[in-house]
């Protein structure tokens, strides 16, 4: 016997392009220089928009991987098992050249379009980004020692996932991961007590033994790493296969897979280095200037990977608005929630639109030493700032979903966890903001880069003027400016989206960004647009198509 009929209830958000139905993510993806790449992300977009590929996002959280020491006859073998949901977000992750697209396309926008897709596969399944991250930040730092990169290159370009624990040999691509922190450190990585022995001479490029502890290694399940050790000369980079060079496994103890709030789906471990063969990357005790490349490349899809989590917020909130009415109206029709549903555009806008032009700026930097320095400085300030506003921003679109948003069919919940990973991952915010006041100090070039960008943009709101005087006054005093590193960043980030904005977005969008974001009177919620803000044309504009 029935009792109820179920009504009002939205559809759930599927079948729909994660591309085309982004109009940010498209201006931006043309405006920077990947227009090129276009095809491959609407394909791409139409594959994540469809359900199955986004049952593949719940089934790889809702079934995390275990680990395996040994085999059932006791031989040590520290695998990690996962679900094949994993395996298919990876292999099509891998076969859409997540991985590696830059460094297969080393033409202008490739760093564009690379961090676009990055974007939109995090917005169906987050914590396959990992591996896929450090595979492409590798390269940066792997050039650090030619002989090394000319054995591994070939199989860093490769597509083809490959799963099994082999000898990278047998395999035509790889996933490089990183281990770096340890349990008495944490980003103080100079206070690392792992050690690396050389094996006949060693030097850049020879053969070590390694031996020590490392707290947090990411993707244990890569077919390689690249890991901190000291030597007679001092902290080095090392890059640690799984794998011996005589086909025996190289000793990569995994103690433990680390029970984390989100990222679920991702591996992550303790490992011991016990006598592990390795080989130097650059200089022998230049270990932390060799390695920062690959993390300098890891901030970027920080930035990409959080913003892809606010824009599947935004969508989700906006989508549900549209097809659930209370008191006699749609939600979405209903001022108050029309001012929080634009107030999270506007946010989800202003990360999107930096995440291109600092993708950009990464692409610029290959033939143009101010690009590379703009990259520098606003990478951290990026990384901090939008990495930040993403918990706050995925709690309040959740809320638009009340009840619904609160159980776990509604993919909010995994998102909400997702969304912390990024701002402590690669450098927690003072950490970030401590590389802001090191930039500024030790690179001269990344200020008057930094102010170049911003003043392309003076004179096109009052509020934004009168921001830019703040802030430079505020960056040229030195009084305090440990204690005011985080003010600063945050300054430094707003008003390059704002910058953006009055550049390049609608007048709505850029004015209601101004007003709320650089204005006297800002509110610390969401939700808080002024009056006159074009409420339903910003909704509009981020709103999201279901089939």
């Amino acid at each position: 016997m029935h009792t109820h009929e179920v009504l009002n209830q939205p559809p759930p958000l599927e079948g729909h392009n994660v591309y085309s139905t982004d109009r940010v993510l498209m201006e931006g993806l043309c405006r920077e220089g990947g227009d090129w790449a276009e095809d491959r992300l609407r394909s791409y977009g139409e594959l994540l928009g469809r359900p199955e590929t986004i049952l593949l996002g719940v089934q790889a959280n809702r079934y995390p991987p275990e680990l395996h020491t040994h085999d059932r006859f006791g031989h040590r073998i520290d695998e990690v098992e996962f679900h094949p949901a994993w395996h298919e977000m990876m292999r099509l992750a891998m076969a859409n050249e997540l991985h590696n697209l830059p460094w297969r396309s080393p033409r202008q926008g490739a760093n564009v379009a690379r961090s676009a897709l990055n974007y939109m596969h995090t917005q169906v399944e987050a914590g396959s980004n990992c591996p896929i991250t450090m595979t492409f930040a590798s390269m940066p730092t792997l050039r650090h020692q030619p002989d090394v990169l000319a054995e591994w290159e070939p199989l860093l370009l490769g597509v083809e996932y490959d799963p099994r624990m082999v000898p990278a040999g047998r395999k035509s691509a790889v996933l490089i991961g990183m281990a770096m922190t340890e349990k008495q450190g944490g980003s103080d990585v100079r206070a690392n007590t792992t050690t690396a022995v050389a094996i006949d001479g060693g030097g850049p490029g020879g053969a070590y033994e390694i031996t020590g502890h490392k707290w947090f290694c990411s993707a244990p399940m890569c077919d390689a790493f690249l890991t901190l050790a000291h030597t007679d000369a001092g902290l080095s980079c090392f890059l640690v296969p799984r794998w011996r060079p005589d086909g025996t496994r190289n000793p990569f103890h995994i103690q433990r897979l680390k029970e984390k709030l989100g990222n679920r789906s991702n591996a992550s471990s303790e490992i011991e280095f016990a006598g592990t063969w390795g080989r130097m990357i650059g200089e022998d005790g230049r270990g932390v200037r060799t390695i920062i490349e690959m993390v300098h490349h890891t901030r970027l899809d920080c930035v990409s990977g959080s913003a892809g989590i606010m824009r599947q917020a935004v969508a989700q909130a906006i989508h549900h608005a549209t097809h659930r009415a209370a008191f006699g109206r749609r939600l979405v029709d209903q001022p108050l929630m029309t001012n929080v549903l634009a107030d999270l555009a506007v946010e989800s806008e202003a990360a999107t639109a930096l995440m291109a032009r600092l993708a950009r700026a990464y692409d610029d930097g290959l033939e143009h030493e101010e690009a590379r320095a703009f990259a520098r400085i606003a990478t951290a300030a990026a990384k901090f700032w939008v990495c930040k506003r993403a918990p706050h921003l995925t709690y309040e679109a959740m809320e638009c979903l009340g009840g619904n948003g609160y159980a776990e069919e509604s993919m909010m919940p995994r998102l909400y966890r997702e969304a912390p990973v990024n701002a402590i991952w690669e450098g927690s915010g003072n950490v970030i903001c401590l590389d802001v006041l090191r930039a500024l100090a030790r690179e001269p070039d990344s200020l008057p880069a930094l102010l170049g960008e911003l003043r392309l943009a003076r004179g096109a709101n009052a509020r934004y003027d009168a921001g830019l005087v703040r802030f430079e006054v505020a960056i040229h005093d030195p009084a305090e400016a440990e204690s005011r590193a985080r003010i600063l960043t945050e300054s430094m980030a707003v008003l390059l989206q704002a910058s953006l904005l009055l550049r390049n977005a609608p007048n709505f969008v850029a004015d209601a960004f101004c007003a709320s974001r650089l204005g006297d009177g800002g509110a610390l919620v969401f939700g808080t647009l002024p009056a006159g803000a074009r409420c339903r044309e910003i909704v509009e504009r981020a709103s999201p198509t279901a089939g």
